[in-house]
């Protein structure tokens, strides 16, 4: 197996883009490609503040490394969630990168944030983790994002992500999340700020390869709750297809860009967004789904903590007369 670039002998096998590659081409391609992606959507410039989303794993970590690489201003945002080691991990080589490269990095802690972890939040609303979790991240990058004066929030979902969020989306017919599925969002509101995900056309083994040739040191397992989550039924689906025919995942995510989605975009109704009467965010109702889920898991919490009621004094039977 030969390099396309050098002929020397190639490291990374790419089948679905008929090439392979010595380390140091992949890593020009690699970087090339996203950089390409920043330039092509107009995702965001070299003068503009990026926020990265860093969860400590190799997608996010590759993207961040890549965007210094290539010279952007960035700074890394990451979210423990409180999932015991998992997220101790998640954090520790996420802020073990942010000093090696000495880049700035902004952590917040979901418990702090919410008034309760993950798990606890999963409990409070009856609901697998992945709901309350989901719904906490994107509430905490894009307040954070606007706070700290970022024009951008960048994320590291990769082709596997991408593809396989639409392939739920048609399974489900779910038009609403179809219409928003994309790899550059602009505002729409004063309180929303755009989003990207430069990652979008590099597969999962792309980003893995590039992590190991950078020596990135990275959280290799998944997150403990995500077992058994439909994203990786879709995702076993995809690669299963991608291996009899290469290229699949790329065209049906690309077909879908250029295809589906305008279709979706024109036809689709604009949403009325207002601002939260309790936290000030955009939302489409009164009150935030965020702000909705903290009181949920305050009075969760309030109920744990309560004291048990003082049993009322029983009065003893009377005795019964003598014979």
């Amino acid at each position: 197996m030969r390099c396309v670039k050098c002929q020397g002998t190639a490291s990374v096998d790419l089948p679905s883009r008929n090439a392979a590659y010595c380390a140091p081409h992949y890593l020009d391609h690699f970087e090339y490609e996203v950089g390409h992606n920043i330039r092509s959507l107009k995702m965001f410039t070299p003068d503009e503040r990026v926020l990265v989303a860093v969860s400590g794993g190799k997608d996010s970590l590759a993207l961040w490394e890549t965007l210094i690489r290539l010279g952007y201003k960035t700074t890394g945002f990451h979210i423990h969630l409180g999932i015991g080691e998992y997220s101790d991990l998640s954090r520790e080589k996420t802020e073990a990168y942010a000093r090696a490269h000495g880049v700035e990095l902004i952590v917040v802690e979901v418990e702090a944030a919410v008034g309760a972890t993950i798990p606890e939040v999963s409990k409070a609303l009856r609901r697998v983790p992945c709901s309350g979790c989901g719904l906490t991240k994107r509430y905490l990058m894009n307040r954070t994002a606007r706070e700290q004066g970022f024009s951008v929030l960048a994320t590291g979902h990769n082709l596997d992500d991408e593809a396989a969020t639409l392939m739920g989306g048609v399974l489900h017919w779910q038009m609403d999340s179809l219409g928003r599925q994309a790899p550059a969002l602009e505002s729409t509101h004063a309180r929303l700020g755009r989003k990207v995900k430069p990652l979008y056309t590099l597969s999962e083994k792309e980003t893995a390869s590039y992590a190991v040739l950078r020596h990135i040191d990275y959280v290799v397992d998944e997150c403990p709750h995500s077992v058994g989550a439909l994203s990786l039924l879709y995702k076993d689906v995809l690669n299963r297809i991608e291996a009899e025919s290469h290229g699949t995942k790329l065209r049906f995510f690309q077909g879908y860009l250029k295809n589906l989605r305008p279709a979706l975009a024109s036809a689709g109704q604009k949403v009325e967004l207002r601002e939260c009467a309790t936290c000030g965010e955009a939302t489409t109702a009164e009150v935030c789904a965020y702000c909705r889920m903290v009181q949920q898991v305050y009075r969760w919490k309030q109920r744990r903590v309560a004291p048990a009621p003082t049993p009322a004094p029983t009065t003893p039977a009377p005795a019964s007369p003598s014979a």
